[in-house]
């Protein structure tokens, strides 16, 4: 076992003592390079302390002779960046939708805008790509409840469905077989008969039944073929496209204890401008009329 500061045999430089496999360990300085290095290093360091912002204190923090702030950076470029929107902000307000359309520049602004705005508060439900799920409509296709222009959007999002917002968009579907309007052999008849509105459906005596049920209790809201009824936000029935699904269950599920989606309503939450932009958006997906 060598011994500290034993010297080896055929370099004659000294040794740590240390040994593994029969691998002896010289006890050499570091490089002259490496030592400048960390000798820099720690210069640096001191120079950083006393010019940035280092040591933290119990309420705040050295500010440095600089004084810089990261936060008051982003603070600046927060305000300017705002502050350039502005203009774009102020325009959109003033002009109506159909106009803003026409005007590539606005368009631009409130599609960039819509899209940002549409990721942060709409995406939750409907998806970041608007393609929706079970009880959140798809935006991307051409099936509105309550008109796809873009005013009808704006409303929709200004005032929501089912909201508390006194001028919201609501009409309720009864729940036909829980509020006993109709009897369990109805509601199966009637679900045939809508199923057999997009070509679905087995039991033909049963649609024949329910198509007289369908005229007296649901035409009214969806239309005498399923054609659906906007202005009531009455679904359209003879697509094929199913909000909370097309199987025979979950129709008759739907028949007998209704559905009563709720989206809030935005316009006591976003400024005007971002309504406006969030529209532009929605309808520029493909599917606004």
């Amino acid at each position: 076992m060598p011994t500290k500061n034993e010297k080896d045999d055929l370099s004659g430089r000294p040794t740590t003592g240390h040994e593994w496999d029969g691998i002896q360990e010289f006890d050499n300085p570091l490089p002259r390079w490496w030592l400048w290095v960390f000798y820099a290093t720690i210069l640096w360091s001191v120079g950083y302390w006393i010019v940035y912002p280092a040591w933290p204190l119990i309420s705040s923090y050295t500010p440095g002779i600089l004084g810089y702030s990261q936060r008051a950076a982003l603070k600046d470029q927060i305000a300017e960046a705002k502050a350039k929107q502005s203009v774009y902000v102020a325009k959109l307000d003033q002009t109506e939708l159909e106009a803003v359309v026409k005007d590539k520049e606005l368009m631009d602004f409130a599609l960039a805008g819509g899209k940002s705005a549409f990721r942060l508060y709409c995406s939750q439900c409907h998806g970041s790509g608007a393609a929706g799920a079970k009880g959140y409509p798809n935006l991307n296709d051409d099936d509105w409840l309550w008109g796809g222009t873009l005013e009808a959007i704006a409303t929709t999002v200004r005032y929501g469905i089912r909201s508390d917002h006194e001028e919201t968009r609501e009409n309720d579907m009864p729940a036909f077989l829980k509020d006993e309007i109709l009897t369990k052999e109805q509601v199966n008849d009637v679900a045939e008969y809508v199923l057999s509105l997009s070509g679905g459906g087995g039991d033909d005596a049963a649609a024949r039944r329910g198509a007289a049920i369908f005229a007296e209790n649901c035409s009214a809201c969806h239309g005498e073929k399923g054609e659906g009824i906007r202005e009531l936000g009455g679904p359209r029935l003879n697509d094929a496209i199913w909000l909370y699904g097309g199987d025979k269950a979950t129709v008759v599920e739907t028949i007998s204890f209704a559905r009563r989606g709720v989206m809030p309503a935005w316009v006591d939450r976003l400024p005007p401008a971002t309504v406006k932009s969030l529209a532009v958006y929605v309808h520029s997906l493909g599917g606004g009329e």
